[in-house]
């Protein structure tokens, strides 16, 4: 969650510097606002760092209180400069649209979440009476790195729909102010382009920007909450919103509500994480890995799909470091010809998984774990 605040501060600042570029002042000072606020609820979410980003916060606040003194006559109509045309809505959101070549075998482990999501997908987009009803929105949740992107992907990549691969910071953050045009914009393009998917990263993003002051941003939650659950799902014009979070428990009822389908994406067990190492190890020789130990090890250290791909990788340039030397030289590893460096490879061994280990840590621990099964088993399907 710490990490879809920054991103939002991150777009908050460019647009800032962007409408200071173009002397659009008070455009300027609503980003500085909107910077400092972003800061504030940092502090909040994050304890250990309350102080700097409280302190941030102040200099962002300072920021706009000197945009503020700037005469008036320095500064540009944001109606005249910074208003966009619905033509640059729907160009944006078809920038959204996303060619999926994932497909379920590409997943390791997860059989009964594919297959879950598989057939409901399916049926979303079947030819079928009217007295059947598909599920127009599919929330996925589960602990970060768990594969629920990849499962969308792996919808869209197994039908012949439109994908839309949708940040929360796209329609949030990108034009401010004018989310729920945003909004509008992508469902509408979505229906003229159907069957497609509109996959929605990080949607509890919108539920936790309900409690700010701001009347927008209540606008922004309405327009998507209309949108998800305001077409029949017929075949014609049908679109499937598939939705992801970290903390299902942050939805309020009116989000939650309109993804009736939840589904778990639990952590690797020991037979999934053994398919993952093979996916991330395919094209070496795993011969001398005992993919069992590696398994335990991975499942006792709460690892997800994310950090055991992380682990691979580590072990792999272990490996090529071991019989590459020139790679640790610096000084070689300058004056070396890289387009006509051919890399030595070995067998992956033990070893080279055992220093990987000492260095992928999980940030979930038991208690965390316990919470998404309880929410599963209380709001899950």
């Amino acid at each position: 969650m710490q990490s879809l605040y920054l991103s939002f501060f991150e777009e908050c600042k460019k647009e800032y510097e962007r409408a200071l570029r173009r002397g659009d002042i008070e455009t300027a000072r609503s980003f500085a606002l909107k910077c400092a606020q972003i800061l504030k609820v940092l502090a909040k979410k994050v304890p250990r760092k309350r102080e700097f980003y409280l302190e941030k916060a102040a200099s962002w606040e300072k920021v706009a209180g000197k945009l503020e003194s700037r005469p008036l006559s320095a500064q540009r109509s944001y109606s005249s400069q910074g208003a966009r045309t619905e033509a640059e809505y729907r160009s944006h959101v078809e920038g959204l649209i996303s060619s999926s070549t994932v497909t379920w075998n590409d997943i390791g482990g997860l059989y009964e979440v594919k297959k879950i999501l598989a057939q409901n997908v399916a049926l979303a987009f079947a030819k079928k009476p009217d007295a059947i009803k598909p599920w127009k929105g599919i929330l996925l949740f589960g602990p970060p790195g768990t594969g629920k992107t990849l499962l969308a992907s792996a919808a869209a990549g197994s039908l012949r729909a439109t994908f839309f691969n949708v940040k929360a910071s796209d329609v949030l953050s990108k034009y401010f102010g004018e989310s729920s045009k945003l909004i509008t914009a992508l469902y509408a393009v979505a229906r003229e382009k159907a069957p497609s998917i509109v996959f929605i990263d990080e949607v509890d993003a919108f539920s936790l920007k309900r409690e700010n002051v701001h009347e927008a941003t209540r606008r922004t939650l309405a327009t998507l909450l209309a949108e998800v659950d305001g077409f029949k799902g017929r075949e014609k014009g049908f679109v499937l919103t598939l939705a992801s979070t970290n903390t299902p428990w942050d939805l309020d009822e009116a989000l939650l509500s309109r993804f009736p389908l939840r589904i778990y994406v639990p952590l690797p067990d020991k037979e999934a994480v053994r398919e993952i190492v093979k996916i991330h190890t395919k094209g070496l020789d795993i011969s001398k890995l005992d993919l069992a130990v590696i398994a335990e090890e991975s499942v006792r250290r709460l690892y997800s799909g994310r950090e055991i791909a992380n682990l691979c990788n580590l072990a792999v340039h272990h490996m090529l470091e071991d019989v590459n030397p020139e790679l640790s030289d610096l000084e070689k590893l300058s004056s070396i010809d890289v387009s006509n460096l051919r890399l030595r490879v070995r067998p992956l061994e033990m070893g080279d998984f055992k220093e990987a280990f000492k260095q992928i840590k999980s940030p979930l621990s038991e208690k965390d774990i316990e919470r998404y099964e309880k929410w599963a088993e209380e709001f899950g399907n």
